[in-house]
């Protein structure tokens, strides 16, 4: 049996979760959120506190799918009262965002501004510097997701360390040809 599957779920006061076939609607301050659950499991709530039990597979075969499901639930209920956010940082000279709308648009060197839209349910913020971008929404996954997607336009280069990244995720730097070494000390003895 999981042990994180085993310990309950707490349901603050403004939250609601309506469990169905297969699923879980659990809506709150800042949304509704409907979570599919893993084969095999079930969501019971009593006393503002939420189970996830297996059902038609021991707990030797399911301990994965128990623990699972029980943070699925559990992100649900976090997202709906206190929401997800994703940092990151655009590093390079002359890149920069601005957001309009559902909207985001990002110079990042290339020939053109990139533009990004917002799927529904998340929300874009740029400081005033347009280097710093806050993804932010009820959906853990679909934060996490976007996040990764607007990454990968520029990801981080690694001799100079210029494109998006995560907030205060280290980047290992590469040393370039000059700061190799000298001439000839690498790769064989010196040609005559």
């Amino acid at each position: 049996m999981s042990r994180i599957g085993k310990s309950p779920i707490t349901i603050p006061e403004k939250v609601k979760v309506d469990v169905k076939p297969g699923s879980v609607e659990v809506t709150g301050p800042l949304g509704r959120l409907v979570q599919a659950l893993p084969p095999h499991t079930t969501v019971k709530v009593e006393n503002n506190q939420a189970k996830v039990e297996l059902t038609g597979i021991t707990p030797e075969e399911g301990g994965a799918l128990h623990g699972l499901a029980r943070s699925l639930v559990n992100n649900a209920v976090t997202g709906v009262t206190q929401g997800f956010k994703k940092d990151l940082e655009i590093v390079g000279l002359g890149y920069r965002a601005q957001v309009a709308g559902d909207k985001l648009t990002m110079t990042l060197g290339f020939a053109h501004p990139v533009e990004f839209k917002l799927p529904a349910g998340i929300k874009a913020t740029v400081d005033p510097k347009q280097t710093q971008v806050a993804i932010s929404g009820i959906d853990r996954y679909l934060v996490g997701e976007v996040a990764a997607q607007l990454r990968r336009l520029k990801p981080p280069e690694v001799y100079k360390g210029t494109g998006i990244r995560y907030a205060g995720e280290h980047i290992i730097k590469k040393a370039g040809k000059a700061a190799a070494g000298a001439a000839g000390a690498v790769g064989g003895a010196a040609k005559k």
